[in-house]
């Protein structure tokens, strides 16, 4: 096996991040996987599935500043996490001035939907779920109003940027995050496939092959610029 070989197996082991250059567009796209919980500033036990905003803020970085990536492809199946960190992740994406295209598979949930919107555009999966659910937080909670306060402004800056990154209003993210009729032992709402289309969060329903057509004509489209 190659050294480079080496390097990719190494990087897909380690970041879930991978370059995809050998294809007909001659388009240099980069892929990113966000998968398992979000890993915040506490580290979590080795038995569960993480991926580590300490991994993913600098590879973005990265990306951002590499000539040879042209395009960015987003893998989510994420159960959430911590609230922090998917924000900061969520934010950095937001920000890249390449073209980006997220796709839902299986989940993507809690902090996940900043995470799935953040793109330029945004696809799931017909059997892909979305769980819009209050900030919930572990650990000693003091029941005075400053604490009832802070989640509520934690809330707010999770639905300010759902809304402002989607086609969903906020008031009708606060009412999919308060509902009481869905879960049993929590607040908040399921939505499936074609369901997060019709409520503004996702773009389109679609799997691999539409996701790569649309990141392959959003570089296409820039590079017709520039020529």
């Amino acid at each position: 096996m190659s050294e480079k070989q080496e390097q990719k197996n190494e990087d897909i082991r380690e970041f879930g991040q991978v370059a995809l250059n050998n294809n007909r567009e001659n388009n240099r796209i980069s892929l990113l996987t966000i998968i398992g919980e979000i890993e915040g500033h506490d580290c979590l036990p080795a038995t569960t599935k993480t991926t580590k905003y300490e991994h993913v803020l600098p590879k973005l970085a990265e990306m951002e500043d590499n000539r040879d990536t042209e395009g960015i492809l987003l893998l989510l199946n994420t159960v959430g996490g911590d609230v922090e960190s998917g924000l900061a992740i969520a934010e950095m994406i937001a920000s890249i001035s390449k073209p980006t295209v997220s796709l839902v598979l299986g989940g993507s949930h809690s902090i996940g939907v900043p995470l799935a919107v953040s793109t330029d555009y945004s696809f799931i999966v017909p059997s892909g779920t979305m769980v819009i659910h209050p900030v919930r937080m572990s650990g000693t909670v003091i029941g005075a109003k400053p604490t009832y306060d802070y989640f509520k402004q934690m809330q707010n800056r999770i639905l300010t940027f759902i809304a402002s990154h989607s086609r969903a209003g906020e008031e009708r993210l606060e009412e999919l995050m308060m509902n009481t009729g869905m879960l049993t032992k929590d607040l908040g709402t399921i939505l499936v496939g074609e369901e997060a289309v019709r409520e503004g969060l996702i773009d389109a329903v679609g799997g691999i092959d539409a996701a790569f057509l649309k990141l392959h004509a959003m570089i296409d489209a820039i590079k017709g610029k520039n020529y």
